[in-house]
């Protein structure tokens, strides 16, 4: 095994239907190859490799049914290659909880906790563990880092984080943790070289993907979120709902007699684009429908966007800056659209074309507000990670 200045850093994010990778040169944090899996559990096809070691990974991926399939090919294709010496791992992981608000180097302690918040994060935190378990049966002495997607949003106000429930409750966790945080992470890191000082200042970050929220930044450190307490809540989203009355869950529980798990099916897997488009969770597939229940889910996911985006701006006093991230957020300009036009109140102008072809600064010259789209990378801040807190070897 090299030492960590002269190896690879393996990034490891896997997620409810998917496992990402990354390998980074740790003298330089470059990458050499990222790529993935997606569609594990049901059709999972490998995404294709990019990058100067992509030849790792060529060939056909075997049946993956689940998680641990996927990620020990994975693993296979690095340990068998030539070249390729693992100096530390690092995993996204969803939930950590309370306790967790940096990156850890991980133990057997670090595990049991990191257990006990499976039920925070039931479709993420045990695909985040598994991969971890998986690098320490294939590299049993290779250092790992955990890094979660909470721990970004330990800056908000404590009026920020707590609910309106009993203090007992609060003071046992029951806070809003928000999530996406190694995403907002990397748009705090870049900001300031594509938007210069207005990234220090108010600045609102739209994670718009399968799973999508917003967060408020002042300085580069998050002040608010719409996540809460589980990655239910906040926006609309592919299959999720985002907010919704308690009290609808209780009806559906006391008057209609569903129980609990049948209505976590709804509100998590049968809900949000999916469930009011009776179509898709997929955008792209929505945009080319000419039902009207499409274009309904579509308004509707942009209306959510505005309303919370107004309570960001709440938060911070103003706005500066607004920038798109995430799968729908970089691709989608539609969506994009609409939500500029619900937020042209602001000083927010789209520049049509700019728009359309997706670029770095998408709105108009003499927009008060700028808005940027900013590629998502939540690998490399956890490479970063990895480098400060991994012990030398």
């Amino acid at each position: 095994m090299a030492t960590l200045k002269d190896a690879a850093i393996l990034v490891l994010n896997a997620g409810s239907s998917s496992v990402k990778f990354a390998l980074f040169a740790a003298g330089t944090l470059e990458p050499l190859c990222r790529g993935g899996i997606e569609g594990i559990g049901s059709r999972a096809r490998f995404g294709g490799a990019v990058g100067a070691q992509a030849h790792l990974f060529e060939g056909n991926l075997p049946e993956a049914s689940d998680h641990a399939a996927a990620t020990h090919w994975l693993l296979d294709r690095i340990r068998r290659a030539d070249g390729i010496a693992l100096g530390a791992a690092g995993h996204r992981v969803v939930h950590g909880g309370p306790d967790f608000a940096a990156p850890v180097v991980i133990d057997e302690a670090v595990m049991t906790a990191l257990d006990a918040l499976v039920p925070l994060a039931p479709a993420h935190q045990p695909h985040n563990l598994a991969a971890i378990r998986a690098v320490k049966s294939a590299w049993p002495d290779l250092p790992q880092v955990a890094c979660f997607d909470t721990a970004f949003h330990r800056t908000m106000p404590r009026l920020a984080q707590i609910f309106a429930i009993p203090h007992d409750l609060t003071d046992q966790g029951l806070v809003r943790y928000g999530f996406h945080g190694l995403s907002y992470q990397h748009i705090a890191d870049v900001l300031p070289d594509i938007a210069g000082e207005r990234a220090r200042a108010k600045v609102i970050v739209a994670h718009l993907g399968h799973g999508a929220s917003l967060c408020a930044l002042r300085d580069g450190r998050s002040v608010a979120t719409t996540m809460g307490f589980t990655a239910l809540d906040g926006l609309m989203m592919g299959m999720r709902c985002g907010a919704i009355d308690a009290g609808l869950v209780l009806h559906l529980i006391e008057q209609r007699g569903m129980a609990p798990a049948e209505v976590s099916e709804i509100l998590n897997r049968r809900s949000g684009l999916l469930g009011v488009s009776g179509i898709s969770n997929d955008v792209r597939a929505l945009v080319a429908s000419d039902d009207p229940r499409a274009a309904e889910a579509l308004d509707l996911f942009a209306y959510r966007v505005v309303r919370e985006a107004g309570s960001m701006m709440a938060a911070l006093g103003g706005l500066d800056a607004f920038v798109f991230t995430a799968g729908i957020g970089e691709r989608s300009a539609r969506i994009r659209s609409a939500i500029a036009e619900g937020l042209a109140w602001t000083g927010i102008r789209l520049d049509t074309a700019r728009n359309a072809a997706n670029d770095t600064r998408i709105s108009a010259d003499d927009a008060t507000v700028p808005v940027y789209v900013v590629p998502a990378d939540e690998e490399l801040p956890i490479a970063r990670a990895v480098l400060s807190r991994s012990p030398p070897l």
